[in-house]
Formats: C-alpha cells, structure tokens, sequence
C-alpha cells in the first residue's frame, strides 16, 4: 500500500485539490473531515462525539480519527494507494498511521504541504457558504449564487457553518499552527515534506504535485 499526504491549514483547499490529484493519478481520496461528518449527519456515536470539537474548530481526538482511517484502509487492501486530506495532524497520528500501513506492507511516500498567507485563508473560509440541502459550496465574492442566500443548484438555504465564522476560524488557525508544528518538523526531517504555493490559482497547485506523484 502506497499513500501521499496533503498538509496545510483549514482553508488552503486541500479536498478540491485531492480531488484533483485523485483523477490524474488514481489514488484514492480519503477525507477524514468527509468521514466525520457523514457520521455526525448520520447520528452515529463517532459523529456525536466529533461535534462538539468540530462546532468549536477544534481537531478531533487521535483515537476517534484513527478508529475511522483504520477501517477505511482495512478496505483499499494491500495494494491500494490513497491520497490522505489533512491527515495525520499530530505526530502522534503520522506514527500511528505509519503503523497502520505498515501492517499491509505499505508507507507513506509524499507528503505535499499547501502553503496559504493567514489573510487568504480567513478570507476564503469566513466567505463560505453551504446549501442546506444539497451540500453545494459557494463563496460570497469569489463563487457567489445567482440569488443572494440561495442555492443555484437545488434552490435550497444556504448557511454559514458554525466553524466558519471569522471568531472560529482565527481559533482553527491558532489551534493548527500549535498542533501541527512538529509533525512539518516530523515529515521535512524524513526528507518527504515538499512545500507548495497555493496561494494562487489551483489548477498550478495541481499540477505541481501532479508532476511529482507521477515522477516517483
């Protein structure tokens, strides 16, 4: 099992960039906020748990993470290849992880770490907008609907998150700059950290890790 990481701060459009990667190069995108909140909107137990830290813009706990990419693993098998958005966080989740893979054999073989200026990402998340009822995304100056607070797509209410507002992002920043320090430490001292610009237009991010995914 092979697996590449995508690191950078809520914001630096690590999902619309794997989704990217994940068509050019065929690793499969494992999210683990997609997983977290398709069981919190389920109402399982680790969805429950998750929200509160989620509401808050705070990371959630190493063992409820872990539980989910574990079964999610266990099911891409012993040759798969998978693209991890956002995770691990924590040195402690990257040894965790790198446990994890090592029983299939596998490893992690990049690691990619979007870098964004803080105003950019305050800007992109507090402009966010989400529809109620399809799940479409928008941005208020950037992807803005055709009617004010109203989805193109299905017509539905569109909303701001909770952890989408200016107060909670700037505490998601804090709390991912205290928490994620040593683990860019950790994987630049394994010579697999590569740092990309992604400031600009996504289409160059892309293709940056596009280029080195498929080079080896």
């Amino acid at each position: 099992m092979d697996a590449i990481i995508l690191l950078g701060a809520p914001g630096a459009g690590k999902g619309t960039v794997a989704g990217a990667v994940e068509r050019e190069t065929g690793y499969a995108h494992v999210s683990t906020g997609d997983l977290l909140r398709a069981a919190l909107k389920a109402g399982t137990p680790v969805g429950l748990q998750a929200k509160a830290y989620m509401d808050a813009g705070e990371l959630v706990p190493d063992d409820v993470i872990l539980g989910i990419v574990r079964e999610r693993l266990e099911t891409a098998g012993p040759d798969g290849r998978v693209l991890f958005d956002g995770f691990p966080r924590t040195t402690v989740q990257a040894e965790q992880l790198a446990a994890v893979l090592a029983e299939q054999g596998g490893q992690v073989s990049h690691v990619f770490l979007l870098d964004v200026p803080e105003a950019v990402l305050i800007d992109r998340l507090a402009g966010r907008r989400v529809c109620r009822a399809c799940g479409a995304v928008y941005h208020v100056r950037n992807i803005p609907p055709r009617v004010a607070g109203i989805c193109d797509r299905c017509g539905g209410e569109l909303f701001q998150r909770p952890d989408d507002t200016e107060e909670t992002v700037r505490n998601r920043l804090v709390v991912y700059e205290q928490q994620t320090a040593s683990l860019i430490e950790f994987y630049d001292a394994r010579g697999l950290l590569v740092r990309i610009p992604a400031a600009g237009e996504r289409s160059a991010t892309e293709a940056a890790i596009v280029a080195q995914v498929t080079a080896g």
